[in-house]
Formats: C-alpha cells, structure tokens, sequence
C-alpha cells in the first residue's frame, strides 16, 4: 500500500474522547467565577480536570478534594455545556463552602442559591444529555419496619441507614434508629 494511502487511513479514524486529566483554561475560568462572587479563598484552591471514567454523569464535585471532574463526552456538546456543567458542579463547591462545616443536601435550596449567584439559576438537578446509562442488577433489598417502603440497592448498606420518610414525620428529619431500614431476604 503506498505511503500516502496508509496516511489518509490514519487520519480517517474517529477521534475518541482522549481528554483526561487537569484542564488549567478550564481552572482559571473556574476561579474568575468564583472570584467574581466572593469565594475567593475557594477560587484559590479548586482543581478542574477531565475524568474518562465518568460514564453517565456530566460532571462531579468533590468538596473535600476542592476538584470538579468533567466528562471528556461533554466536548461534543459544545463551550455552552461544559461552561454550565462547570458551573452546576461549582455550585455545588460554593454552597458546601458557604454553609461551613454544616451538612447540606447536594441539589438543595443552599445549591439552587449558589446556582443562582453563578448565572444558572434555573439549572435542574439532572442533565439531559444522551450519555449511555449502565443498568445494574438490584441485589440488595431492604425494607422500612414502618412505613414497608421497599428499597433496591446495588450495593450493600454498611452503616446504619433510615427511612428518610419516616424520619422527617416523625423524628424531625432527624436519624431514628426505630426506622432503621432492615435487610429483607429474597427467594430467588
């Protein structure tokens, strides 16, 4: 086969999501937002870097490691996506940053205000992107002892786990060990 042919072969290849790791343009923009809203401090530590592993979501924010992974899919979605991906994921550093050392909700009204402040304001909670979606086969279940509420799992519940609903009624949303979601045995 001539050279120039084994060329163009080459180059007739599709281009596969080869964007991993730290993304500095996508850093700096990252701080100028946070900048621009007073979360300096924050601005001064977050890392954004692309996550080939991320299979279904868009992104994800991990707060105690200051970092915002995105997944190298969103490239072909356009500079308008990843920007609201990467805003959504520093909402979600903002209002963890802003509520301290207290626990928040991920996609709470603390997450919405910080939406809000960053020009997302009505962002929801979920993306809509074609992204493929594994279905994992359910082989946990556990069972409400009030309410009966049955509860799927992939994995197996390590810590003790209640009924969100049932505690919120009855307990103030408060952990009740009364509702404590018990493990139910399946015949199969």
């Amino acid at each position: 086969m001539p050279l120039r042919k084994q060329l163009e072969f080459v180059f007739e290849r599709p281009v596969l999501h080869q964007r991993a790791g730290r993304d500095v343009d996508l850093e700096l923009r990252a701080r100028e937002i946070l900048s621009a809203v007073g979360a300096r401090r924050l601005a001064y530590v977050v890392r954004v870097e692309w996550n080939p592993r991320l299979l279904t979501a868009a992104g994800r924010a991990d707060f105690r490691q200051k970092l915002i992974s995105l997944n190298p899919r969103l490239c072909d979605y356009g500079e308008a996506e990843i920007d609201r991906t990467l805003r959504h994921e520093l909402a979600h550093l903002l209002a963890q940053f802003r509520a301290g050392r207290r626990r928040i909700l991920p996609h709470a009204l603390e997450w919405r205000d910080a939406c809000r402040d960053l020009g997302i304001g009505d962002e929801v909670r979920c993306h809509g992107l074609p992204f493929p979606v594994s279905e994992r086969a359910r082989r946990f279940f556990y069972k409400c002892p009030n309410c009966a509420r049955e509860f799927p799992r992939v994995r197996r519940i390590k810590r003790p786990v209640a009924c969100l609903a049932c505690c919120r009624a009855h307990n103030g949303g408060e952990f009740d060990a009364r509702f404590r979601l018990q493990r139910m045995t399946v015949a199969l």
